[in-house]
């Protein structure tokens, strides 16, 4: 397609020139009408020798020839649009200038190698390039590069200026062999036309392009007739379409295929110019019927071979139909399945955020109630404390040596307080005290006890009618209010089976999800105010305290998560149960034990070993050592008890001959209090099991043993009372200290109560020299009866020395038997 004039020094032309279509006719016809004129004057001199009649002949039928050629320029110029008529005068005049140059080819030779750099050829040295490029691939000498090929923009243009003829790619190309000779190039030879002639070179090529456009018109009108014959009129246009489309371009000679598109439309139109040319019989190959059933039968394998890749692709296409149809219905099946689980997870997500919500309301709510009941049972033990620190204090104050001294001192005493009130708070003090010893000594006389009390071993935990009576009252204001706390909710946000049942059925329909949303691990603080209401009034310390595995919400969480397939080991909702009660009971009994129980109540300290000893082995896989909740509760069970050490025990020392008076008030004192460490002894010695053995005997025995008992052991008497007591004393050992002890040395703490034996014996044995035979017996009696002692918490170097020093013979006995 010839290019669009563009300037020569923009680059805007470039980008925005558009293709148009071009028809080159005018100048090409001139030039073989002019090439025809010539060859047949060639021809007229040549053979003279043929008679006149043929010349006439040849004459008429170039004139035909010329006159086909000269209607179809004249119908083409007709059919082609103003802007195809000016391009095709510029192209004819183009063709005039360059064979106007045609005489200065050979100076254009000559001067080839002339053209300086940067300067622009002109047409004749452009034509007498390519002249030479032609002779050299016919002589089959070497081509030339251009050594210095244009490097300016114009060169460039008019080298893609050639790129558009229709024989530039036939120019391009590098022949290595000699080109055959076209048969008017060896006709020009054997009438004497030399080949260096340039225009008889021309005149060959153009004789040879003109012969091939005379055998397609010849084409044309052998076909003519046919398809006139069996067609009708108005269908000529549609024939001659198809013909020149079927016919590629350039295979049969070298037009422009500019020629068949005009030139078919315009003939189709004019069917009385047709002319019928007959077919050379010696360029022809003649038309036959097995030609024509070989072409049909070709033509019926390639439509078959079509048909059966269409019908192979319409098989694949159904199959996929088929796959894509099952895919849909699978997956319209499915989906049904995942919309009820994104419409069961929906309304789950939003239950558990109205629970959250109404659970971040109520919580403020229970812990206020859990707070007031937790200082309403830290005041009645407080209170129950500190009046027995006050009848201490009074007994200890009344009957001290300097006690006579300080009625007559002034009316305050060194702390600031009136002497006159305080004397009659003691007093009231006092007759309340006695009253309350008298009802608990009527009391073991009517269980037939009495016999075997020892003063100092009972609790004095009776309240008053008042104190009694306000602790009841407060309970009940917390109990009502307590119950008014999920009054305004419904009972799928208060009840725990109602929320237990939600997240069982998450559970039994989609547990992959009830597991990845980890609820196993979020139910126990998501029940936990509930339980924690629930357990507003448990006090494992009280009598009839209800046990909390016996509760509500113990009994609805207790068969949570067991299916009857077999669980997982890892299944968080196994633990739910030892979690729930790893969160919230073990904080409630460590609130219990720092501010409510008394180590000097054996009841409570029983009760309290029990509670703890059951979670220990109930639930072992929470309630352990390494367990943070479990050592927060040991550690507030030993501060109270180390409390207890510091604020409640003591021990007073009287004269022997204060004591001497058995009925008198400073002894009764003496003794009840030395039986009530023994008690606070005991108490702390059956925490064995639950707290090391190191922990306990720094506690037990270092802490009250030694610097409480034994110092009240010097001042009993030498005998019965002194060996009741460290009978007493050592029964409250724990046996398993003993049982794997090595060698014959006890317990390293227990070393100060082995040399006041020793030295009891010793005392023992000195009061009865110079005695009756009878309180001999009687000291011999005690001597074996301490060397037992000894030998029970397996101090046996003490006993044999004992037993040597006094010359007891049963002590291998003895010592066998314990």
């Amino acid at each position: 397609m010839p290019r669009g004039s563009r300037n020569l020094l923009s680059f805007q032309d470039e980008e925005e020139e558009t293709e148009v279509f071009k028809v080159k006719k005018s100048s090409y016809s001139k030039k073989i009408v002019k090439l025809l004129k010539k060859e047949y004057k060639e021809d007229l001199e040549k053979s003279k020798t043929k008679p006149e009649t043929n010349s006439s002949a040849d004459d008429e039928q170039i004139a035909d020839k010329l006159g086909l050629f000269k209607d179809t320029v004249q119908e083409d110029g007709a059919a082609n649009s103003e802007q195809g008529e000016e391009e095709m005068e510029v192209e004819s005049e183009k063709e005039e200038e360059k064979a106007k140059a045609a005489g200065a080819f050979s100076t254009a030779l000559s001067s080839l190698n002339v053209l300086r750099p940067g300067e622009i050829p002109d047409a004749a040295f452009i034509h007498a390039a390519r002249k030479k490029r032609q002779m050299a691939r016919e002589l089959g000498d070497f081509l030339p590069l251009d050594n210095d090929p244009g490097k300016g923009r114009l060169v460039r243009e008019d080298e893609n200026d050639a790129s558009d003829d229709e024989d530039d790619d036939e120019k391009r190309r590098i022949v290595f062999s000699v080109k055959e000779k076209s048969q008017r190039q060896k006709i020009a030879e054997e009438i004497g036309i030399e080949g260096s002639d340039d225009e008889a070179l021309i005149a060959g090529e153009q004789d040879e392009e003109l012969s091939r456009w005379e055998q397609e018109q010849i084409r044309k009108g052998i076909n003519i007739p046919q398809v006139q014959a069996s067609q009708p009129a108005e269908m000529n246009n549609l024939y001659y379409q198809n013909a020149y489309q079927t016919m590629p371009y350039g295979s049969s000679y070298g037009m422009p295929y500019t020629y068949a598109a005009y030139g078919s439309e315009t003939k189709s139109q004019k069917t009385d110019n047709i002319i019928s040319f007959k077919t050379p019989s010696n360029e022809m190959a003649p038309v036959t019927i097995d030609l024509v059933k070989k072409q049909f039968k070709d033509r019926l394998e390639s439509l078959k071979e079509f048909h059966k890749a269409n019908q192979e692709q319409h098989e694949r296409h159904q199959q996929n139909r088929d796959d894509s149809i099952k895919i849909i219905e699978r997956l319209e099946g499915s989906s049904g399945g995942i919309g009820e689980r994104y419409k069961f997870l929906q309304e789950m997500r939003g239950y558990v955020q109205d629970l959250l919500e109404c659970f971040s309301e109520k919580v403020l709510l229970i812990n206020e109630l859990e707070t007031a009941m937790h200082q309403l049972y830290k005041q009645r033990a407080s209170r129950l404390v500190q009046r027995r620190q006050d009848d201490i204090k009074d007994e200890s104050s009344e009957f001290s040596s300097h006690s006579n001294k300080a009625l007559m001192a002034p009316n305050l005493d060194s702390f600031g307080r009136d002497r006159t009130l305080y004397q009659e708070h003691v007093k009231r003090r006092t007759a309340e005290r006695e009253a309350r010893r008298a009802r608990r000594r009527l009391a073991r006389e009517q269980s037939g006890k009495m016999a075997d009390h020892l003063e100092g071993l009972s609790s004095d935990d009776e309240e008053t009618s008042t104190d009694t009576t306000n602790f009841n009252m407060e309970r009940d204001r917390i109990l009502k209010e307590s119950s008014k706390v999920f009054e305004d909710v419904l009972e799928n946000f208060s009840s725990i089976d109602y929320i237990k049942s939600q997240f069982e059925a998450w559970r039994s329909k989609y547990l992959s999800s009830y597991k990845d949303a980890y609820i196993g691990l979020c139910l126990p603080k998501l029940l936990n105010p509930l339980i924690r209401l629930q357990l507003l009034t448990w006090n494992p310390l009280e009598d009839k305290c209800q046990d909390f595995e016996s509760m509500l919400w113990f009994e609805s969480l207790l068969f949570y998560g067991c299916e009857e397939y077999d669980q997982e080991k890892d299944d968080a909702d196994v633990s739910l149960l030892p979690t729930i009660v790893e969160r919230v009971v073990l904080p409630k009994l460590t609130v219990l034990a720092e501010n409510v129980w008394d180590p000097f109540s054996t009841t409570q300290t029983s009760r309290m070993i029990a509670i703890t000893q059951k979670l220990i082995n109930g639930y072992p896989t929470v309630v352990h050592a390494e367990n943070k909740n479990t050592q927060t509760l040991l550690k507030a069970l030993l501060l109270r008890m180390r409390r207890t050490l510091d604020d409640d025990v003591f021990m007073p020392l009287y004269p022997k001959s204060v004591l001497e008076n058995k009925n008198s008030g400073p002894y009764l004192f003496f003794q009840r209090q030395f039986w009530s460490s023994v008690k606070l002894l005991g108490n702390f010695l059956q925490w064995y099991g639950i707290f090391s053995n190191k922990t306990l005997q720094e506690l037990s025995i270092d802490g009250l043993l030694n610097r409480y008992i034994l110092m009240a052991f010097q001042n009993s008497d030498y005998g019965d009372d002194s060996i009741k007591k460290a009978q007493n004393v050592i029964n409250c050992f724990p046996k398993q200290w003993f049982t794997n002890l090595k060698g014959n040395k006890t317990v390293s703490h227990l070393e100060n109560l082995c040399r006041y034996l020793v030295h009891l014996a010793d005392t023992i044995y000195r009061n009865s020299i110079g005695s009756s035979d009878v309180e001999k017996r009687n000291s011999r009696e005690h001597i074996k009866q301490i060397i037992k002692l000894l030998s029970s918490i397996r101090a046996l170097d003490h006993a044999f020395t004992v037993a040597n020093d006094h010359n007891v013979k049963e002590l291998k006995n003895l010592s066998d038997g314990k």
